[in-house]
């Protein structure tokens, strides 16, 4: 436990995620109230000596410190504004995952209403949480995020403040599940290409660990070339991208297997073809999404 004294937090939503935020504070002596709509679900959270709220507005009244983890901001919402008077004079911290939009939305709407708020977004699986692997990115004003930043470092790992805006860790939160997702959905489909080719899922995957290897120094030359705006190729172009994109993308259709995905991708190499930047590297994509982008 770090070197402060706990102080009362209040949990809000009690999925799995929920439960590991509240069950991390009351590993750290912090005096935890929960609130779900499920009451049930509170009940081991309760025999550790969690205190149970009967309404939301209970439960916001119970503490200086309120986290909310839901499945969207509409259900945030949804939940705290009836509380909105509870709220007055409280700090909100919301850890639901959504877009910067409607983080921003959020955060107007508690300055509306006279809360402080910071946006979060935990970047690692419930059982991290409370651990030294958790990672919680936050936004939002650098003298609230100081008020906790003790009582949130009790959520274990690491606690980083990336700015005062407070859609920045959505920001952070969806670009890099973008990372994720987009990889997973390759994956997928890389084992579903191989299968069609009698090649088992285990006999790939030490292969595939080594391209997954491969990636790290990709992302770091593909930063660099972006905050430079140098797109020269060095090695391989985005034409001959594409080129190894349409072999992929005729092997998976031969076998009736759907290829959306990367001919999606191949779209977008093909529109900076068009714009004359066949020979330019890699990171010359991100820019055509920009420019698509408007």
């Amino acid at each position: 436990m770090t070197e402060h004294s706990p102080a009362p937090v209040t949990v809000l939503g009690l999925g799995p995620m929920g439960r590991a935020l509240a069950g991390a504070l009351l590993t750290a002596g912090h005096p935890t109230t929960v609130w779900n709509r499920t009451a049930a679900r509170t009940d081991q959270l309760v025999e550790r000596g969690a205190r149970r709220a009967a309404s939301v507005e209970e439960a916001v009244r119970a503490s200086p410190l309120v986290l909310a983890c839901v499945v969207d901001y509409a259900a945030a919402r949804a939940i705290v504004e009836p509380a909105a008077a509870a709220l007055r004079g409280r700090t909100l911290v919301n850890l639901t995952a959504d877009t910067p939009q409607r983080a921003r939305a959020m955060a107007d709407w508690a300055a509306g209403h006279g809360i402080d708020y910071l946006d979060g977004a935990i970047m690692t699986p419930a059982p991290t949480i409370g651990g030294p692997a958790a990672l919680v990115l936050y936004s939002g004003p650098e003298q609230t995020w100081h008020a906790h930043r003790a009582t949130l470092a009790d959520l274990g790992g690491e606690a980083r403040w990336l700015g005062a805006d407070p859609a920045r860790a959505a920001g952070y939160d969806v670009a890099l599940l973008d990372v994720f997702w987009t990889a997973m959905s390759g994956i997928a489909h890389a084992f579903a290409l191989a299968r069609a080719e009698k090649i088992r899922a285990a006999e790939l995957a030490p292969y595939a660990r080594g391209i997954g290897g491969l990636l790290p120094d990709l992302i770091d030359d593909l930063a660099r070339r972006l905050d430079a705006d140098d797109h020269v190729a060095d090695v391989s172009s985005v034409a001959s991208a594409a080129a190894g994109m349409a072999h992929i993308i005729d092997a998976a259709e031969g076998h009736g297997i759907d290829a959306s995905v990367l001919r999606a991708a191949h779209a977008v190499a093909g529109r900076a073809i068009r714009a004359g930047h066949g020979d330019d590297d890699f990171s010359r994509l991100t820019r055509t999404y920009e420019e698509a982008a408007g």
